[in-house]
């Protein structure tokens, strides 16, 4: 009878440890196996020579490292053959004090792949010295945007690329809206991208600008995500918020958030593995 009692008991024990093993493994490659997600955005105003542009964004990989030098990250970026690749902030992570060799050498990476354009999040700013990172950036092949724009060409056609500097910027810096101001009097009413790291700031600023679409991070897809929801707790520590992944409308502006890649300080994700996109530009309705 004893010896039957230690037999459960040792049954118990491993079937438990055989449950917190699995329990691991899941909650391991929740936080660290890349998952690449294709999205389509369609517009009748898109420059005909765009039709088919595919655009790769990377955001917040708070100092995420896939694969040796972040090689495994560059593979499956080289292979989704980009066009152009967005880097919308926090490359670098305030808590773990990410030097800029890690943002440069994966910039220096990706901008070997396709022509590369980078706004900072609010992390670059809560650490120093945020002009030597961009020159570095700069001189690794990626281009900074801070609060200006620029052309892109494909096809014989061009759109405006725009970038704004993380809200935690300098207080005198150029806002958002005296940059859209500048597109439009330099264009009229051209056909323009935004790109923003902060996706809580569309619905009341963003979705006003004019843009065709603005292109987000910050959300982290809502940390955990759970059936029925756009995520269960924002970066903000607060519950069920929105914008948080893929498209979104609002005061006839448009918006697309990516999930991220890593993980702000002691955070962690489930069910929201990290997100490469592969977002395809088509025009028409």
């Amino acid at each position: 009878m004893a010896k039957r009692r230690r037999r459960r008991r040792s049954h118990r024990l491993l079937n438990f440890l055989l449950i917190l093993a699995l329990c691991a493994g899941f909650f391991w490659w929740s936080n660290h196996s890349l998952q690449v997600e294709r999205f389509t955005y369609r517009s009748p105003r898109l420059p005909a020579g765009f039709d088919g542009c595919v655009v790769v964004q990377l955001s917040d990989l708070h100092g995420a490292v896939f694969g040796e030098d972040n090689r495994e990250l560059a593979g499956q970026v080289r292979e989704l053959e980009p066009d152009y690749i967005f880097l919308t902030g926090d490359l670098l992570d305030r808590w773990r004090r990410t030097p800029h060799s890690y943002a440069v050498e994966l910039g220096r990476a990706l901008a070997e792949i396709a022509p590369t354009y980078f706004v900072t999040g609010n992390h670059e700013w809560a650490l120093p010295d945020v002009p030597g990172l961009k020159r570095k950036l700069e001189a690794a092949g990626v281009t900074v945007l801070s609060n200006e724009w620029t052309l892109l060409e494909r096809g014989g056609d061009s759109l405006v690329l725009a970038g704004i500097d993380d809200p935690n910027g300098y207080a005198d810096q150029k806002t958002p809206e005296e940059l859209a101001a500048e597109v439009g009097g330099a264009f009229g009413e051209p056909f323009w991208l935004l790109l923003a790291h902060r996706n809580n700031c569309f619905e009341d600023q963003y979705s006003h600008l004019g843009a065709d679409l603005v292109i987000s991070g910050h959300g982290h897809g809502g940390m955990i995500r759970l059936p029925f929801t756009d995520g269960l707790i924002s970066v903000e520590r607060t519950l069920f918020p929105s914008y948080t992944a893929g498209f979104y409308e609002a005061n006839g502006g448009k918006l697309f958030v990516s999930r991220g890649l890593g993980n702000p300080g002691p955070s962690f994700r489930l069910f929201n593995r990290p997100q490469v996109v592969a977002l395809t530009m088509e025009r028409g309705g």
